[in-house]
């Protein structure tokens, strides 16, 4: 994903390990936390359309499961690799930690391109993914959901699959499932909105009025969407949006200093979050290169696309008139890039508790369907409000009291809880 010489595991275990000497970790805890408990990876067969068959690689990873379950998403993408499947399934162990739901760090994929393939083969790949880790996942050992590419839909056929094999109901085993089958309402909302709770916390510790706050992001899918809705709803300003375009295999930025039109995006856009171009220049979007989002005049830039968008080469770009680096996507940001930020003081919401909403609400899906029991939307976002509110206070308050940075403080918190969790248990 990206560039193939970033190494996401790599940057999760640097992370890892420097806020493991922070806390003064025995070596014992720092080697089981540093590296998943268990990988999966395996071959799945599928029956093309044409009569061939096609073998695609699969993979599951769970990271930890000392506070409970594991919970991670399954994506399917041409560029999937184990590393950074191994450091995805990290990051989730610590953003269950950080917003202090009973869950673990899970990921799983598959190495293939669905805009090549149909419904009918997409399916069989997803019956295929489920047949091969059976026996090692469930609602209460781990609980896959939707990421990259992948949606209810396919968490539907995969939740058939492994009731089939298993001869029982089992609704709380995959999460991100359509409403009328035992979805959650407020799911689709959750990261988008959940990010936009922590970054209004943020700017009230500033002293910064959000109402005629300035933004810049990148990605236009699900996340993006819902952070520029309640962004907007709270007078909130996006002057540009960067996106993938699958037509012409580039990004493009789309700029309009008043402030982009939503609901006008919206009308123009493909199911994979791509604008068409010609609509949005014909209403007065000027179009940039991919990456002139990070170069934009505004208060708060929000990547939420993938990972290592802010690096070395990226971060001496950003505006001086930047304030706050809100990380909607997960591991936008290297290390070196962190140090430069830390100099131009940028105040950074750190991705795991940025985007934790996501699987707050997950583990929200996974409980009402436990209890076969369902929420109001108002219960789910309000629940979702206060654990999103109360997660980022703590990591403020730490991150003061201790002068360390957000992410720093945040990881903190994420480690010790499982340090201790594992402690608890006998395991170290």
């Amino acid at each position: 994903m990206g560039d193939q010489s970033f190494n996401a595991f790599e940057l999760a275990q640097k992370q890892f390990d420097a806020v493991a000497e922070k806390l003064g970790l025995d070596a014992a805890t720092r080697e089981l936390l540093r590296n998943p408990m268990r990988e999966y990876y395996f071959s799945i067969p599928v029956r093309m359309d044409d009569g061939s068959v096609q073998v695609f690689r699969g993979s599951r990873v769970q990271h930890n499961d000392a506070r409970g379950p594991n919970k991670g998403g399954i994506r399917f993408h041409p560029q999937e690799t184990d590393n950074t499947v191994k450091a995805l399934s990290m990051w989730m162990t610590w953003k269950c930690a950080v917003v202090d739901i009973p869950l673990g760090g899970g990921k799983g994929g598959v190495v293939c391109d669905p805009h090549h393939l149909s419904q009918q083969e997409q399916e069989r790949i997803c019956r295929g993914w489920v047949r091969q880790v059976a026996r090692n996942v469930g609602p209460l050992a781990d609980v896959p959901a939707p990421d990259v590419m992948t949606s209810g839909q396919h968490m539907l056929w995969m939740l058939d699959e492994y009731e089939t094999i298993r001869g029982e109901k089992y609704p709380g085993f995959i999460t991100g499932k359509p409403l009328s089958m035992g979805g959650s309402l407020g799911r689709t909302e959750a990261t988008g909105f959940g990010a936009i709770y922590v970054l209004r916390e943020a700017l009230k510790l500033k002293n910064i009025d959000i109402a005629g706050c300035t933004a810049s992001v990148q990605g236009f899918g699900n996340v993006a969407q819902y952070a520029i809705q309640l962004f907007q709803a709270y007078g909130g300003i996006v002057t540009c949006v960067a996106c993938w375009d699958q037509t012409d295999k580039v990004s493009y930025t789309y700029r309009k200093k008043d402030g982009v039109d939503l609901a006008f995006l919206l009308s123009i856009t493909n199911r994979y979050g791509g604008i068409d171009k010609a609509q949005a220049a014909a209403n007065g979007y000027e179009v940039l290169p991919g990456d002139a989002w990070i170069e934009e005049e505004v208060d708060i830039l929000m990547p939420a696309a993938i990972e290592n968008q802010i690096n070395a080469n990226t971060v001496g770009r950003i505006n001086p008139s930047v304030k706050v680096l809100l990380e909607c996507a997960n591991g936008p940001t290297t290390l070196e890039a962190d140090a430069v930020l830390k100099e131009k003081n940028i105040y950074v919401i750190p991705d795991f508790l940025t985007n934790a909403g996501g699987v707050t609400c997950s583990y929200f899906e996974q409980v009402q369907c436990n209890m076969n029991f369902y929420w109001s939307k108002e219960e789910v976002l309000q629940r979702l409000e206060s654990k999103m509110v109360s997660a980022f206070q703590a990591v403020a308050d730490l991150s003061e009291r201790e002068s360390v940075s957000m992410r720093d403080a945040a990881y903190m918190i994420a480690i010790q809880r499982v340090a201790e969790a594992c402690r608890l248990r006998g395991w170290v």
